[in-house]
């Protein structure tokens, strides 16, 4: 209920926000804006109701002993970058290789990687620390490690499928992105294949903090996933066209394609051991 609320909240704010972004110099497009309104909305309203929703014990429970638990983040960093170097050596077998120099994709590295620890660690304190242990409260091991993992795929979903950009006061500019957010999602036979990917990636995920009983592993595993889907791109987007199952199927690359779905479930099967778990949390 939240949640909701804190979207429709910032769906009426983020006209302002764009209105004040505008007149500060900035151009970014609305979607954009829109999207982290919400976000910083959403988190204002959970903060407000922290102890309702025991925020500090969940995330202080997730987040507890990080020099201890570092080197588990570095090995799921470790074991992300090469399930995605996997799939760029058999795009490599197939044709494909990188756009340009192999000086520029190193380069990129330092930008994406920070972008990808902080996604991560957001991303993992809240559906994985906050959101799963709360569901796991009220209904389970299992139905909160499926809810919350559809949960974490819808949200990387909705997304608006225009790109625009606004200057002055348009005050159902949130509405309409909304709207077109909504129905992005709701075409279900174009949305599937991502959905599926994602869904598959928050159960690794889920089932990996699960396992460790923190959030470092997962952590370390979302870091190197999201610095590899930056990276895909650029190693092989030349060459011959890559075929759907490698490249993907749907609107996010390399996540929607079948050869990462398999992926996501050989991880799935191995977590035990790749966590060096000695009990299940």
């Amino acid at each position: 209920m939240v949640i909701v609320v804190s979207v429709v909240v910032a769906t009426v704010i983020a006209p302002f926000a764009a209105m004040m972004v505008a007149s500060l110099g900035f151009h970014f497009p609305f979607p954009r804006i829109f999207d982290r309104t919400v976000m910083v909305t959403v988190a204002l309203a959970v903060i407000a109701q922290w102890r309702e929703l025991r925020v500090l014990p969940m995330l202080r429970s997730g987040f507890a002993r990080p020099l201890r638990n570092l080197p588990r983040a570095t090995r799921g960093f470790l074991i992300a970058v090469a399930a995605i170097a996997t799939l760029v050596y058999v795009a490599v077998f197939l044709g494909a290789h990188a756009e340009g120099t192999s000086a520029g994709i190193w380069s990129a590295i330092p930008k994406y990687f920070l972008a990808a620890v902080v996604i991560a660690i957001l991303e993992e304190g809240f559906f994985r620390a906050f959101l799963m242990v709360g569901m796991e409260g009220d209904f389970g091991k299992t139905p909160a490690l499926l809810l919350s993992s559809a949960i974490y795929a819808i949200a990387h979903l909705v997304r608006s499928p225009a790109k625009f950009y606004i200057t002055g006061l348009h005050p159902l500019a949130g509405f309409e992105t909304l709207g077109m957010s909504l129905a992005h999602v709701a075409n279900f036979g174009a949305m599937a294949p991502t959905f599926i990917g994602l869904f598959l990636l928050g159960i690794v995920l889920g089932e990996s903090f699960l396992e460790t009983g923190t959030v470092y592993f997962p952590i370390g595993l979302h870091a190197g996933f999201v610095l590899g889907a930056k990276l895909w791109p650029r190693m092989t987007s030349a060459g011959v066209a890559l075929p759907g199952w490698l490249r993907g199927y749907g609107s996010q690359p390399l996540i929607s394609g079948l050869a990462a779905w398999l992926l996501a479930l050989a991880l799935l099967a191995l977590i035990r051991p790749l966590t060096r778990a000695r009990h299940a949390r």
